[in-house]
Parts: C-alpha cells; structure tokens; sequence
C-alpha cells in the first residue's frame, strides 16, 4: 500500500480488518465499507438452518457492538462464578480414548438436535444416495446428472427422454422469442443427458 493510500485509510492498522470490494457495513443507513466481522443477530441464528453468516460492520459500529456485548448476560451470580473458575468445563465427564488408537465416533443419540437440523440433512443425503429398485448401478455423477433434469433415481429411458425433450422445449431460446438468458442452464440439461444416455442404469 502506497503512502497516499495510507493517509487516505488512517485506521488500516486495526486488527481484524477485511477489506472486500464494494461490501458496506450491516448497520442500517451507515454507508462505510464493512470490513470488520461481528456475530449474527439472534433472528439470523433462529432463521437459518445451519451456522447463520457473520455480519460485517464499519469501525466504529463493530466498537460499538464490542463495547455493548456482555458475556455474563442473563446468568446468575452463581453462573458468573462458576464460568469464571480456572477450570470451568474440565468438570464435564469426557469419552475414554481407544487403547489401540483408533477412537469410535460418537453414537446417533449423544447428540442433541432439537431442530432436526442434522436429522434432517442425514435424510435428504439417504434419499439422494438411495439404490435403484432394478438394482443398476449409479455413479456420483449420474446422480449428479439426474438432479440437473429433475428425475427421480428409479427413472427409466422413456422417462429420461421425456423430460429432456420438456426441458429442451423450456429453455431453448428459439421457444422463448430469441431470449437467450437460459442457454448456460440448456448447456447442462444437455450435458447431463448426453451422460446419462450412455450410463448402464439406462442401456
């Protein structure tokens, strides 16, 4: 960084800073860029299934949230105490390593998941890897393939056909008045319907 552009950002010494092109800071009406990282409100963590992002702030609004942030909030003098011990949290009964080194995972039902957040990721994942009813085999990328055209695991040629034929008529643009803006998407349908004509689920 030159000597201009440092006396045009004084504060680029400070800690923590990113800078991202054309990022502003999260704070309503403040137009300054939003190069320092602060946690998500409750209504993004509440909203989001999984980890909710970082909100990103100007200096002085991430000052201001530093300075108005409690960790002891809510607890009890009892709480503050015990959180406070030098060895808060060695207290917890922790599992037994393997004596030969290789440790188990932990079971299904030591976790928590009020949300079914990770039941629910764990299903969707077991429906799209599930089997074909006739037993023919499916790679990654034919599954990959068949998400791009919409298609259930147990389809069949006739099906396979079908569907490209619908989706071809969809988004070519000679159906859509010249419009063009889906010909990345055409290029994938065709793609993956190019890849499934020769995979042996569809022989």
């Amino acid at each position: 960084m030159s000597r201009a552009q440092r006396k045009d950002r004084p504060n680029s010494r400070f800690h923590g800073r990113v800078e991202a092109e054309g990022r502003r800071c999260a704070v309503g009406g403040c137009d300054q860029p939003g190069e320092f990282r602060a946690p998500p409100t409750d209504e993004a963590r509440r909203a989001q299934d999984g980890p909710a992002p970082y909100r990103w702030m100007c200096l002085d609004h991430v000052r201001e949230f530093n300075a108005g942030y409690n960790f002891f909030a809510g607890m009890s003098t009892e709480e503050i105490h015990d959180a406070q011990k030098p060895y808060a949290g060695w207290e917890r009964e922790t599992r037994a390593f393997a004596a030969n080194g290789a440790d188990r995972p932990p079971r299904w039902a030591d976790f928590a998941d009020p949300l079914d957040a990770i039941g629910a990721r764990f299903r969707d994942r077991m429906q799209r890897e599930q089997p074909r009813a006739d037993g023919r085999p499916l790679s990654g990328r034919d599954r990959d393939a068949l998400r791009t055209l919409g298609l259930e695991t147990d389809a069949d040629r006739k099906a396979l056909r079908q569907r490209y034929a619908a989706l071809v008529r969809q988004l070519h643009p000679d159906h859509n008045g010249g419009d063009r803006s889906s010909e990345a998407r055409l290029q994938k349908v065709v793609e993956a319907y190019q890849h499934l004509r020769a995979a042996p689920a569809f022989a």
